[in-house]
């Protein structure tokens, strides 16, 4: 058992489907790289910046959950996007990483991926 996986609620069954969201997904050396870049962000500039941020969870986080959950190339575009919506004319508030990417994203049009704008946030 995974650990991660979900009980069916007719059944009780503990079910592990592959391609299930909830199964863990097995990471590239890019998709390790940018999390190893994301913790020494964590434990060095992020210390000098201060730790306010318009959203929750903050931007390092949800990037590193957005790369565990999407990979590398969309959870990367998924960062990126949140990222650059966290300035003073943005949004702000509870801004959780979606369950599922856009379906019209694919890899060789990346900017489909993110959400560009914060008018999914109540």
């Amino acid at each position: 058992m995974c650990g991660e996986c979900g009980k069916d609620s007719a059944t009780g069954e503990v079910r592990c489907e592959p391609g299930s969201p909830l199964l863990p997904r097995r990471l590239s050396p890019a998709a390790h790289a940018a999390l190893g870049l994301i913790w020494v962000y964590r434990h060095t500039l992020s210390l000098f910046m201060g730790r306010g941020c318009r959203y929750a969870p903050t931007c390092s986080d949800y990037t590193s959950e957005a790369i565990r959950r999407f990979g590398f190339w969309g959870g990367g575009w998924l960062g990126l996007s949140r990222i650059l919506r966290c300035n003073p004319l943005g949004a702000s508030g509870y801004d959780p990483v979606p369950e599922a990417l856009n379906p019209s994203a694919r890899w060789y049009l990346p900017w489909r991926y993110g959400r560009w704008s914060g008018k999914h946030i109540t």
